[in-house]
């Protein structure tokens, strides 16, 4: 199996999460077990470095506690071999219709911008997790998670222009992913764009995070790679 990017959507088969629960604490198995008994997606997260090279690293964020707000985060593994599908983040006009009805049209237009441009945006998050268990995820407080996967400088400029239009109506947050597979805050990658030069950029990607320059991450798109 080919590696799987961060942020992924993977179904595990059950002796996946029976491998899962074996190596849980006491505190985490009454979520993992009910999580995988309704069959849903764990997340692709950053390789731990103790990881063995057959596994996938995993995670599964609840709902909010109901009373108290707090988020509760579990990390797992899987071998890769009981991965029973995976698929990549959620295209956001699927996950629109269980959006606040507030955000809606502003992102029915966010989707339909971004169509005419070439681009498309993703969602993962606490939007992604209510849209796919049905459980209430979002609060008053939630910022949407959008990520989007640029091949030209002209994709990558139409995508944050959009961003940044529409991030007024909807708190948006989230990642730009280069065709390298790093991802950067695509609000930190504008504020090193004004910032101009000497400014690094914390890249992400499946087994590293590190500080990169700007013009490393332009020289991975289409249209830049030529050049040099």
């Amino acid at each position: 199996m080919a590696s799987l990017a961060r942020h992924s959507l993977v179904w595990l088969e059950p002796e996946g999460w029976k491998e899962a629960l074996d190596a849980a604490g006491d505190s985490c198995r009454e979520g993992l077990a009910c999580w995988g008994a309704r069959d849903w997606p764990a997340i692709v997260r950053r390789c731990d470095d103790d990881a063995a090279p057959d596994q996938v690293c995993l995670g599964v964020a609840l709902p909010p506690d109901p009373v108290s707000g707090a988020k509760r985060r579990i990390a797992l593994r899987a071998r890769q071999e009981l991965v029973k599908k995976s698929l990549a983040p959620l295209n956001l006009e699927h996950a629109v219709p269980d959006m606040p009805g507030a955000w809606q049209p502003h992102l029915a237009a966010l989707c339909e911008q971004a169509g005419a441009a070439g681009i498309g945006f993703r969602v993962y998050g606490s939007a992604a997790m209510q849209h796919l268990t049905g459980e209430s995820y979002l609060t008053p407080s939630s910022d949407l998670d959008l990520l989007f996967l640029p091949t030209t400088s002209a994709q990558l400029a139409a995508g944050l222009a959009l961003l940044s239009v529409h991030t007024g109506a909807v708190p948006l947050d989230g990642e730009i992913v280069f065709p390298s597979g790093h991802a950067v805050a695509w609000k930190e990658w504008l504020g090193a764009q004004r910032a101009q030069t000497g400014c690094r950029v914390l890249a992400k990607e499946l087994h590293a995070v590190r500080l990169m320059k700007p013009q490393d991450l332009l020289d991975t798109l289409e249209d830049r790679s030529c050049i040099h």
